[in-house]
C-alpha cells in the first residue's frame, strides 16, 4: 500500500511538471544575462555622461537600456532578439504609446524586463516652462501606474535634456535618475548593423562598460539587434539585468 501510494505521488508531480510551461533554454552560445544589479527605489542620478558612474558595475559589464517604445512595429522584434539571447533589459517608455499600447508594455514588463519613464510625449523639457515640464511627469506617471499597476522607479530625460525643475521633483518622490555611459547614435538615418555596432564599441571603449543606450522604436536598431548582441558578446561584454526594489 505504502509503495502505491508513493507511486501515486511520483506520477502526480510528473504530470504537474508536464503541464507546466517550460523556461525555454538558453543556447550555448547565448550571450545571457550573468547577473542582476538591484538598486534601491530611492532618488539618485547614474551614468557617465551627466552624473556618477552606476554602482556595483564591474569592467566590462553594461546595462542594455532602450527608449521611446513602446512601439508594435519594432518593439517585439527587439523583445524576440532579447530572448533568443537570454537577455534581461531596461526599457525607458514615453507615456503617449504606452497609453495606446499597454497590452505591449506589460508584454515588456511580463517578459522580465525593468520598465522605467522618458516622458510622456518626448519634450525638450530645456525649451518647456516648468509648469509643462511637471504637467507633463505628472500625465507619465499617471499612466505608468494606470498601465503597470506599480509606482515608477526611473526616469531618463528626453534627449538626456535635463532640467533642475524635474531633478528636483524627481528627487522629491525618490524616483531614480538614469542617464547613459555609451550608445550607438541609432536614431541617425541610414545605418547598417556593422556601423552601429562600430559606433557602440567605440563609445564603450573610454567607460570599458556601463549603461547602453538604444532605441526601440528605431527599425534598424530592431533589426540589428541580434548582430549587436552578438558582437558584445565576441568583444567579452557581459549583461547586467537592472532592478529597483
Amino acid at each position: 500500500m505504502r509503495n502505491l501510494l508513493g507511486m501515486a505521488l511520483a506520477a502526480a508531480a510528473v504530470s504537474a511538471a508536464s503541464a507546466a510551461p517550460a523556461a525555454p533554454a538558453c543556447a550555448p552560445d547565448a550571450l545571457g544575462t550573468s547577473r542582476t544589479l538591484a538598486l534601491p527605489r530611492a532618488a539618485g542620478a547614474w551614468g557617465t555622461v551627466q552624473h556618477a558612474p552606476l554602482p556595483g558595475l564591474a569592467p566590462r559589464e553594461v546595462v542594455l537600456t532602450f527608449d521611446d517604445g513602446p512601439r508594435p512595429e519594432s518593439t517585439p522584434l527587439v523583445l524576440k532578439a532579447l530572448a533568443d539571447q537570454c537577455v534581461k533589459a531596461s526599457f525607458f517608455m514615453n507615456g503617449e504609446p504606452m497609453a495606446r499600447h499597454p497590452e505591449l508594455a506589460r508584454q515588456v514588463r511580463d517578459a522580465g524586463h525593468s520598465v522605467g519613464m522618458h516622458g510622456y510625449r518626448h519634450d525638450n523639457f530645456s525649451q518647456i516652462p516648468a509648469e509643462g515640464q511637471l504637467r507633463d511627469l505628472e500625465s507619465m506617471i499617471s499612466t505608468y501606474v494606470e498601465v503597470l499597476g506599480e509606482a515608477p522607479p526611473a526616469y531618463r530625460f528626453p534627449f538626456l535634456a535635463e532640467s533642475p525643475v524635474l531633478l528636483q521633483a524627481l528627487d522629491q518622490r525618490g524616483i531614480t535618475v538614469m542617464s547613459v555611459d555609451a550608445g550607438a547614435e541609432d536614431w541617425l538615418p541610414d545605418q547598417t548593423p556593422q556601423m552601429l555596432a562600430d559606433k557602440l564599441l567605440a563609445q564603450l571603449a573610454k567607460p570599458g562598460g556601463g549603461i547602453i543606450l538604444l532605441h526601440d522604436a528605431q527599425d534598424q536598431t530592431a533589426r540589428a539587434l541580434p548582430f549587436l548582441l552578438q558582437t558584445l558578446k565576441a568583444n567579452g561584454y557581459r549583461v547586467v539585468q537592472l532592478r529597483w526594489q
